[in-house]
């Protein structure tokens, strides 16, 4: 699959093999039940079980804990590739516009509520992640009439790191580990600040650039 719709190769002068037209509808409907949103759906499925393996026995049985860490991290390697199979392969669908950045959010925030609920994770850190996330994601919403801001290296490498850091805190680290994903944990925070005001100031900036081109064309207009 190239996710090249079949209508941008109607001019080749190829004569359609048969079914081309049913194979044609196929590729434009984007099913619902495509590899991409079953991905996301394994995500979102993922959250309630991890959060019931990271809080069992109080949340201090190594071995639940292990498991809880295999979840999160089936979660976060579903995460890096069901969104780059569903731009490869056009399975782009409005499901999965909505449930993936749900399932992100949701399996990163029971993450860090949990930690911080068991004392392994100071809540600051949490509210300060939490309010980048959701306070990104609203702004999105706020400018998308004007434009969309691209996702950057920066914002990646927060990604990484947050996921990273959170995963050595699901795992019951001693010792040398265990002041490692501290250090871990802090550069995620700084990215997640830095990142956070870089969007803050592309959003500004983006918002301005549309209200002059709306004020443009309606000056032409008159």
């Amino acid at each position: 699959m190239t996710g090249v719709p079949a209508s941008a190769a109607g001019g080749t002068g190829r004569t359609p093999a048969p079914g081309g037209k049913l194979g044609a509808a196929a590729v434009n409907q984007a099913s619902l039940w495509n590899i991409a949103n079953i991905l996301t759906m394994i995500r979102l499925v993922l959250v309630p079980g991890f959060v019931m393996l990271l809080l069992a026995d109080g949340g201090y049985d190594p071995a639940m804990r292990a498991w809880a860490w295999a979840a999160f991290a089936v979660a976060m390697i579903t995460d890096i590739f069901d969104g780059h199979l569903a731009r490869t392969y056009n399975l782009v669908t409005d499901f999965g516009k909505i449930a993936d950045p749900i399932a992100d959010k949701a399996i990163m925030g029971s993450a860090l509520i949990c930690l911080s609920l068991l004392g392994d994770l100071p809540w600051w850190v949490t509210g300060v992640i939490l309010f980048r996330e959701l306070g990104i994601t609203l702004m999105r919403f706020w400018v998308i009439r004007h434009g969309v801001i691209p996702a950057s290296r920066g914002g990646k490498l927060k990604t990484l790191a947050q996921g990273t850091a959170t995963g050595m805190y699901v795992l019951a680290l001693t010792g040398p580990l265990a002041t490692l994903r501290f250090w871990v944990m802090a550069l995620a925070v700084v990215l997640t600040v830095v990142t956070g005001l870089d969007y803050v100031r592309q959003a500004v900036v983006l918002r301005r650039k549309g209200l002059a081109a709306q004020r443009k064309a309606a000056g032409s207009a008159l």
